[in-house]
């Protein structure tokens, strides 16, 4: 089993930056993928960002492509989601999520663990 506790969201204007953070404990002896999700409002959850154990292969969607920047620390099992240029449809619960598999899904369904959510507030 692994915990994954998300920490970071808050109220941004529009324009501005935000850094998500996930710590994970529990069975982090083996080696697994990380990933953000979010939900907004009416919407289902979607993928935003995912990063192998290794750290060097790293996934965007296309609304994240260039804004935001997935990393991870293994000796502080901890990932984070640097968020720039923050818009009003960035407004969502953000979820992080690790996944045993090798290769970084990007269906939630292969993520069987999750966090609680960070909620992060866009205002224009």
């Amino acid at each position: 089993q692994v915990q994954l506790v998300e920490s970071g969201g808050g109220l941004v204007q529009a324009g501005g930056s935000l850094t998500l953070s996930c710590a994970a404990s529990g069975r982090t002896d083996r080696n697994y993928a990380m990933a953000w999700f979010r939900q907004a409002p009416g919407k289902e959850r979607e993928f935003v960002s995912g990063i192998s154990w290794s750290g060097i292969n790293t996934w965007y969607a296309d609304s994240a492509e260039g804004r935001f920047t997935i990393s991870r620390n293994n000796a502080k099992n901890t990932a984070y989601l640097q968020m720039r240029r923050l818009n009003s449809e960035d407004t969502a619960v953000f979820y992080c999520a690790a996944s045993r598999k090798t290769l970084v899904p990007t269906d939630s369904e292969d993520y069987p663990y999750w966090g609680q959510g960070t909620q992060v507030t866009v205002s224009s």
